[in-house]
């Protein structure tokens, strides 16, 4: 009993805030599925809010008021991945995967090819232009802060968060910036930096977070101009669809999977776990050492997240001032100790703990996972600690195979559907992550891959038509909260599947699908606009 007392008075074990070793991995571009006809459908009705998106997960998606229709391309059969575990989980910094991440990325890669191309020397002044989601609540994403420090070369994983604010406050006071840190130009936000509601047109993709960068010289003359898409979860393509970062996609794996039906096939053929059937994959494109290594240590930075949330009070940033509220519940937790023995329910205010200490981090602009984005990255640390805080028998494999888990489910709804709440609302957020992790806590709870995908559907069918409201358009009302409860909702979605026989009326696939087609039914105004739901009917104070 007093280790048991121990073991739920703080839950919370001392990690080190280190990573131990880089997780950008960068992967080699790939074509989507998309044929030129099928892109250029989307001309007659771009302009228009609820028009057009191509998708980044090889299927095309138009929607008009009156017409949905879907193009989902057929099972893999070429043996190769485009997904790897480590795009869904990459280290970066808040508030948002697609409007942070992706577009602190998207500049950094474009200064890059302006030095590639040996023009560096001759750009005096940069111009940039944020389109759709990103021209409605970049603002309040942080999304003008990633521009220009991307375009100083930083990336996600590497800035150190602590130097954020400093460095912003003496581009803007300077009203320049150094492209790739070298070389200075003129950048005032005022002139230079664009927000616009309207979708972005004009090249082989049409998506609600477009962004086009533009290089001029001293006569005023074009450089250069590329235009790139922040299409959810830190994943960027090109103006053709290419993705420009990831890890080593395309390979050859020995077990390829893109749908359920996919995965529930290769395990009963090989007869591995969807971990292990993960793992053989991630093999094949870099040494199993090196798997392994990069899934302790996006552990190890998920639990240094919840310890800092932890532990850090105040307000979060914007004008609502809302007050971060972990700290102070970790702190009553750990006092009545004795008393949540006696409350069987108490683990899941610890559950909330985690996530609400990811999230609140997140809103905070501090240094998280996307999982599979960072509005929703609070969901799986949440569950991934209940297990290894509060399930007897938890070690490091476990973890590994939590990941492993959690990474196949995502990968299904990333090739065949949106991890990104501008295309389908927080459906595909933090419904996709309630998803994934149930899946991955019935994996390592001892479940057989059937009960693993039952686990997945359950997780995604009570949240499907859930929709992205963010007040303010900051990542803090209702997504904190929110977080918190797609973390309860998985653990209950695994408990409901392991009682079960893996034998469900409704497949992964079946549930996706309706996510998708649900997505595209949807109102601009509930993906990420905050210009309906909440975002309309809370007042800012």
């Amino acid at each position: 009993m007093v280790q048991d007392a121990e073991r739920i008075r703080d839950p919370i074990a001392s990690v080190a805030d280190r990573l131990g070793r880089d997780l950008c991995f960068f992967a080699a571009n790939h074509r989507r599925n998309a044929s030129p006809g099928r892109r250029a459908r989307r001309l007659a009705a771009a302009s228009h809010a609820d028009a057009v998106f191509v998708l980044s997960a090889n299927f095309t998606l138009w929607c008009t008021d009156t017409q949905r229709q879907f193009h989902i391309a057929s099972s893999r059969k070429d043996g190769r991945m485009n997904v790897s575990v480590f795009d869904l989980f990459k280290i970066g910094i808040g508030p948002s995967s697609s409007h942070t991440v992706g577009p602190m990325i998207a500049a950094c890669r474009f200064a890059s090819h302006v030095e590639d191309a040996n023009l560096l020397a001759f750009v005096r002044r940069v111009r940039v232009e944020l389109y759709g989601s990103l021209g409605a609540t970049g603002k309040g994403h942080g999304t003008d802060k990633a521009v220009l420090l991307g375009l100083e070369g930083h990336l996600p994983d590497r800035i150190d968060p602590d130097l954020i604010a400093p460095r912003l406050a003496e581009i803007r006071s300077r009203k320049s910036l150094a492209l790739l840190g070298k070389h200075p130009v003129r950048f005032d936000e005022k002139d230079d930096l664009g927000f616009y509601r309207k979708l972005m047109t004009g090249s082989g993709v049409v998506h609600p977070n477009g962004m086009r960068f533009q290089a001029f010289d001293e006569q005023g003359q074009l450089l250069v101009e590329k235009e790139y898409y922040s299409v959810g979860g830190g994943f960027v393509v090109n103006r053709d669809g290419d993705r420009v970062n990831g890890a080593r996609a395309g390979a050859d794996v020995p077990y390829p999977f893109r749908t359920g039906d996919d995965l529930m096939r290769a395990c009963r053929d090989s007869g591995l776990s969807i971990a292990a059937l993960t793992f053989r994959n991630e093999c094949a494109l870099r040494p199993p050492e090196e798997v392994r290594a990069g899934l302790v240590a996006i552990w190890r930075a998920m639990a240094a997240c919840v310890e800092r949330g932890c532990k850090a009070s105040g307000e979060l940033p914007g004008p609502m001032r809302v007050k971060r509220r972990a700290a102070e519940l970790h702190a009553r937790l750990r006092e009545r100790s004795e008393e949540s023995l006696r409350d069987p329910l108490s683990m899941l205010d610890w559950v909330n703990l985690y996530a609400m200490a990811v999230n609140e981090e997140n809103a905070a602009g501090g240094r998280v996972v996307t999982a599979p984005t960072n509005g929703a990255a609070g969901v799986i640390p949440a569950v991934l600690h209940y297990y290894v805080k509060f399930v007897p028998g938890s070690n490091e494999q476990g973890i590994v195979d939590f990941l492993l888990t959690a990474a196949a489910i995502g990968i299904i709804y990333k090739e065949t559907a949106s991890i990104s709440g501008a295309e389908v609302g927080c459906q595909g957020e933090v419904g996709v992550a309630c998803s994934m992790a149930a899946a991955a806590l019935a994996a390592v709870m001892g479940g057989t891959p059937g009960q693993v995908e039952n686990a997945a559907e359950i997780g995604m069918e009570h949240n499907l038509g859930m929709t992205c409201d963010p007040v303010g358009g900051l990542v803090q009302i209702p997504c904190i909260e929110r977080n918190a409860m797609g973390a309860i909702k998985a653990l209950n979605a695994s408990r409901i599947a392991l009682k079960g026989d893996g034998q469900h009326y409704v497949s992964l696939d079946s549930v996706i699908k309706t996510m998708r087609e649900t997505g595209a039914d949807m109102k601009t105004k509930y993906k990420e606009t905050s210009r309906g739901g909440l975002a309309v009917n809370v007042i800012e104070c």
